[in-house]
């Protein structure tokens, strides 16, 4: 087996960054752990891969303006894999998965990308983009049959060298890696050209449609700021530059907290969609995990945990859902949109699940099933029993 040794760049509380590339140049990096029991040799990828593929081509709905990026690519995804042919565990003879070595945390470029590279010389000789988005005011205006290359990033992010679990099965120590991880791509995928937004998530469980159990997240780098982002700002700009705040405030001295820390605050959202649905909320303004400071993201290892860890109690089977982590523009409005999660789940009933039907999902007019100030209760119920 042909090792190498990844030069070493230290970063926040303890953790090790090394970089390297897969054989068709995708890039892999690997964080490894303060308490590593990892050496510094890293085996080379064995695989022989064919070329990356075209990026992917999004298209404009003329009545929304939204980019929808057709990826047909995503089709050849795997699909519930076994432990043994698992794509996301280090490489053995038999498995020629994604990450050459073993790892505590890892993350690399999606082979089958939504969104994919830009410049063939900025983005490690993968394919250049044929017609890529001129700027924000491009991508804004509206006309009938209008195309521009998927250009951007996704990336995965492996929380653990298991093959099941999410990230609350993770030690606190591997959550501080994963947020040490989310900030140092955050910095470097907002640098890259032609990125408007850095997104981390992870869905959890196959009701969400994850079609691998191993413990991972993912990063999306788009080429516009998201609808959902846009409506944000619209609401920012209406109301008050300083709404996060006021919103923090004013769900601090409520009924449906259900954790506060001495830098963040957990709560359910006064006008929740989801049955489950809990926003997360620094208590300083900051854009995204690159702004966070190490007391911020030292406490939120520990807590962000504990409100997973609950909410797998409200059940006796664990609990599906997206944990989507909203993060400031590249270019825009940094001092008004603060860094919060989003986490949601269609679970009602320990055997139900919220579908969205006509209403939410051709009219997008919600309809929610449980009172939020119920569901904060029973949330902060299940989080008080939780230790780590």
């Amino acid at each position: 087996m042909n090792i190498s040794a990844p030069p070493a760049v230290p970063l926040g509380a303890g953790v090790v960054k090394r970089s390297t590339r897969l054989d068709d140049d995708r890039e892999l990096i690997y964080y490894d752990d303060p308490d590593t029991t990892l050496g510094p040799e890293r085996a080379v990828d064995a695989r022989t891969l064919d070329p990356r593929p075209e990026t992917a081509t999004m298209r404009q709905d003329v009545l929304t303006g939204d980019w929808i990026s057709i990826a047909a690519s995503r089709q050849n995804r795997a699909f519930l894999p076994p432990a043994e042919l698992d794509p996301l565990a280090p490489q053995t003879p038999a498995n020629p998965s994604e990450i050459p070595s073993r790892y505590d945390v890892a993350v690399f470029e999606n082979k089958s990308p939504s969104f994919g590279p830009a410049l063939a010389e900025a983005f490690g000789g993968a394919p250049a983009a044929a017609d890529p988005p001129r700027g924000i005011d491009d991508l804004a205006h509206l006309g009938l049959g209008r195309t521009r290359t998927s250009v951007g990033r996704t990336e995965v992010v492996c929380f653990s060298p298991e093959h099941a679990g999410s990230f609350g099965t993770q030690t606190v120590t591997r959550a501080r890696t994963v947020i040490e991880a989310w900030a140092d791509r955050t910095a470097a995928l907002s640098a890259l050209p032609g990125i408007e937004q850095v997104f981390p998530f992870e869905n959890r469980g196959e009701a969400i449609g994850v079609t691998l159990p191993h413990p991972h997240g993912q990063i999306y780098a788009y080429p516009y700021i998201t609808p959902r982002t846009t409506r944000l700002l619209d609401s920012i700009d209406r109301t008050a530059p300083d709404l996060f705040q006021r919103i923090l405030e004013f769900e601090q001295a409520g009924p449906r907290v259900v954790l506060r820390g001495e830098h963040w605050t957990a709560f359910v959202p006064f006008a929740a969609r989801w049955p489950i649905e809990v926003h997360l909320m620094p208590h300083r303004h900051v854009a995204d995990f690159a702004e966070t400071n190490d007391a911020e993201r030292d406490e939120l290892a520990p807590l962000y945990l504990r409100l997973l860890r609950g909410i797998d109690a409200l059940y006796d089977t664990p609990t599906p859902y997206i944990a989507a982590w909203h993060q400031a523009p590249v270019r825009h409005a940094r001092d008004t949109a603060r860094l919060h999660l989003q986490l949601t789940s269609p679970r009602r009933a320990a055997d139900k699940l919220k579908f969205l039907a006509g209403s939410e999902a051709a009219m997008g007019a919600w309809i929610g099933d449980i009172p939020p100030e119920t569901a904060a209760a029973r949330i902060r119920e299940a989080v008080e029993g939780v230790t780590l």
